[in-house]
């Protein structure tokens, strides 16, 4: 994968200061969501067995082409995420069953670097020495860190973001994310000592270029990395809208404890 950036452009000031301007709302375009690895069209993310080939689980069977997944090109540097020989059993464990794994499918938060690139946008709020994001998935946010805060306190799904400026780059180190989060909806994942350096670059008027480097000597060979562009929203008055999806997965999560049940027909068929 060759780099988005364009060395040549210079990106507004914001006002009052000599960084970039980032603020607005942006959104990344593509199938990395899926899976962030190369990858070919299939009938769903989770099969079972058929009568001549792999079929679409029966929780996704009834989407028929809605629950089927695109083909990609991928974000990874590189094509393939190096993983220890341990790791790389569990991601395939979890792609084959990730109907049950996948913590988005749950509305927990997406963590970083997913939330980038989520079919969702989100708001970059900028000001001097402060930047905010508000994700629209599930009402996730960042607050960034201008200033050396130390170690996390706790872990967390969104992790700590200690920001710099290196030239019109905002390099942003993200540690304290707890282990549970995915990279995508094919089992790519990552341990509780992950820490991810960011890189935020205006590439046009229009345009962020968004690169990501994984360290985690837990789950990976060596260190990796993700890279790919971001599109401003260009509606008038474009604005992020709720979607509280906690209220969504209530009867996903729960629906099976009431006093009477609905009736949730794959449980029937597995």
């Amino acid at each position: 994968m060759t780099s988005q950036a364009n060395t040549d452009y210079v990106a507004p000031r914001l006002p009052g200061t000599n960084v970039p301007d980032l603020n607005g709302i942006w959104q990344a375009i593509g199938s990395s969501h899926w899976n962030i690895e190369t990858h070919m069209a299939s009938a769903a993310l989770q099969l079972r067995d058929g009568p001549v080939t792999p079929v679409p689980h029966q929780r996704i069977l009834a989407l028929g082409a809605l629950g089927a997944v695109p083909g990609g090109l991928g974000i990874v540097k590189g094509g393939k995420i190096p993983y220890t020989e341990e790791a790389l059993k569990t991601r395939d464990e979890n792609e084959a069953d990730y109907l049950n794994r996948d913590p988005a499918i749950k509305c927990f938060l997406p963590g970083v670097p997913r939330s980038t690139y989520m079919p969702f946008p989100f708001q970059i709020v900028q000001g001097n020495d402060a930047l905010y994001i508000a994700y629209e998935f599930a009402n996730a946010d960042r607050d960034f860190f201008f200033e050396d805060p130390g170690p996390a306190p706790v872990d967390s799904w969104m992790g700590q973001s200690y920001a710099q400026w290196d030239g019109d780059t905002l390099v942003v180190e993200v540690t304290g994310q707890v282990g549970d989060t995915w990279f995508d909806r094919a089992g790519n994942h990552h341990s509780a000592a992950m820490r991810v350096v960011e890189r935020w670059t205006p590439v046009g008027p229009n345009h962020l270029n968004y690169e990501a480097t994984i360290h985690d000597e837990e789950t990976f060979t060596e260190p990796w990395s993700i890279e790919l562009p971001l599109y401003r929203r260009m509606e008038a008055e474009m604005r992020l809208m709720d979607f509280k999806c906690v209220e969504f997965v209530e009867e996903l999560m729960y629906g099976k404890w009431r006093r009477h049940p609905l009736p949730r027909g794959w449980e029937e068929e597995e």
